[in-house]
């Protein structure tokens, strides 16, 4: 058989995919580091967890009013800076000396996400004009994200374990230059075919919005979800975005122009892709808690035991293929996305049923069952989910569809890891405060109990086995909870994506519709 060199534009998309990989990655590979990183570089909880996710707020706060200014700024201009960006960034975390240095680093690292981010999928946008091929890239494009974000535990803890937490940011300076090397020379320049002015004022109220929420839904935790703060954090967001939404219904040239978001694919595919990535990642960040510290395994065994995740999610973006294929509609009409969106949301609920019956005698195997059966249902959501989406917009306004796409995943996983977070906290915490009475609650961290000497002798056996219960009892509060919030997504998506109707029958002069009129005799 004769060899066939890929077509250039399969290196197109695998240029930016490699980009997109990158940008996921970054999310999750401190998630593992963290005990390292406290004895490394001495800083509070506090700086951690903004050493975590500062990156996460900016890349959240300003994907949005970013993407309505890649469409006429450029798209391989955008995602060339915003390689160049993080791979900058990640240099100067990496020789980071104090907390406050690794902090302004994640954060300029969210900055180049957010501007690369929308980029990616608005070049597929543009290089798979067909629809068939689209699809296609668009199911491998999701894969690559799903693997760069779950595939971050592994690699950061083999990079810790090998190294120290310093290489979880070396790790992307040669990664960024090869991108930008393979991008110069392989990703053509695309811009909206309209060049309109920026709309300044909402993009400022966009990203002052969506940074306020961010902010409020990761403090909220921390800082109790009816504090002062964060309450505030919620009334600026709301009254920002208000404002935002006011001015594009008003102004002549929106950012964001509020007609594309009315069509049921497009809304309800984005409010799909954002409660799918708050069960998710929540649920991501809760395993990772119960397999170091229910299970007992180090930052790189629990990272590999989270490689069937993203296996599975990969699996089921390519099985999403030809349920899109076999349902598409015609010219200019919506992708048929119905039943691969609810129908892995589905799948999801059930992966979460699974680990709902996690106790503390289970061990891996019931976790394996959850990540194969929830992963591959994600897949079939992400892929079919994004294509309604990408495949509702006009190609002027791909960056900025891909920036809605981007923004409303970015939010619910950030709210995911937040309220599931919370949730295991507080219920983990009730169940072991009762363990030794008159003793201060154990606090959750990567050992999920008390110290020994704090415990009598007699009682520390007792008392290890009640904390992995009381920790397997909340993350089944947590699992239960994410169940029902991707069943919830399930039945809108089967209510709201449903295909479009069939164009009613021409009606002649007399009347009568043409199928009812019956042929005269000769």
């Amino acid at each position: 058989m004769r060899y066939r060199r890929p077509a250039p534009r399969v290196w197109t998309a695998a240029v930016v995919c490699a980009g997109l990989f990158m940008l996921g990655m970054d999310v999750t590979i401190l998630n593992v580091a963290v005990p390292d990183l406290r004895q490394g570089l001495p800083a509070s909880t506090a700086q951690v967890q903004w050493i975590v996710d500062g990156y996460a707020l900016v890349l959240g706060g300003t994907v949005l009013s970013v993407g309505a200014f890649t469409d006429s700024w450029g798209r391989r201009r955008s995602f060339l800076n915003g390689v160049a960006l993080c791979g900058a960034a990640s240099w100067a975390g990496a020789e980071a000396a104090a907390p406050w240095q690794l902090i302004a680093a994640r954060c300029c690292m969210g900055a180049g996400a957010a501007l690369l981010m929308p980029a990616t999928l608005a070049v597929i946008h543009h290089t798979f004009p067909e629809p068939r091929a689209r699809s296609r890239a668009i199911a491998a494009w999701a894969a690559v994200g799903g693997l760069g974000g779950l595939g971050g535990p592994l690699i950061g803890g083999w990079l810790v374990e090998q190294f120290s937490w310093r290489a979880a940011f070396w790790i992307n300076v040669p990664l960024a230059a090869v991108i930008v090397a393979g991008a110069a020379f392989l990703v053509p320049e695309s811009r909206a075919a309209r060049r309109k002015g920026f709309d300044g004022p909402g993009a400022a109220l966009s990203a002052g919005g969506l940074l306020a929420l961010v902010w409020a839904v990761i403090e909220g935790p921390h800082r109790g979800w009816t504090s002062a703060a964060t309450l505030t954090g919620f009334a600026v967001a709301a009254a920002l975005l208000a404002a935002f939404v006011l001015r594009q219904a008003r102004t002549p040239d929106p950012m964001l122009p509020l007609g594309l978001l009315r069509a049921p694919h497009v809304w309800v595919a984005a409010t799909a892709l954002t409660l799918m990535s708050f069960a998710l990642f929540g649920a991501l960040f809760v395993l990772t808690l119960y397999l170091q510290g229910v299970l007992g395994y180090g930052p790189l065994e629990a990272g590999v035991r989270t490689v069937p995740l993203p296996a599975a999610l990969a699996a089921g973006a390519v099985c999403a293929l030809p349920l899109l294929s076999s349902r598409r509609p015609g010219p200019g009409q919506p992708p048929g996305v119905r039943l691969p969106v609810s129908g892995g949301l589905v799948v999801v609920t059930l992966g979460f049923l699974v680990l709902a019956t996690t106790d503390a005698t289970s061990g891996y195997p019931r976790c394996l069952v959850f990540q194969l059966v929830a992963g591959f249902g994600v897949g079939l959501v992400a892929a079919a989910a994004t294509e309604s989406v990408m495949g509702s917009l006009p190609s002027d306004a791909a960056a900025l569809g891909s920036a809605v796409n981007d923004s409303t995943r970015q939010l619910g996983s950030a709210l995911g890891i937040a309220v599931q977070g919370s949730l295991l906290t507080t219920v983990f915490t009730d169940r072991a405060a009762a363990l030794v009475p008159g003793s201060a609650s154990p606090p959750l961290t990567d050992t999920l109990g008390p110290e020994p000497a704090d415990v009598p002798e007699p009682l520390r056996a007792a008392v290890a086995l009640g904390v992995r219960e009381a920790f397997t009892d909340a993350m089944t509060v947590t699992a239960l909870a994410a169940g029902t919030v991707t069943a919830v997504a399930a039945v809108l998506a089967a209510r709201g994506l449903r295909p479009p109707a069939a164009p009613a029958p021409p009606v002649p002069s007399d009347g009568r519709p043409v199928s009812s009129r019956t042929t005269a005799a000769p």
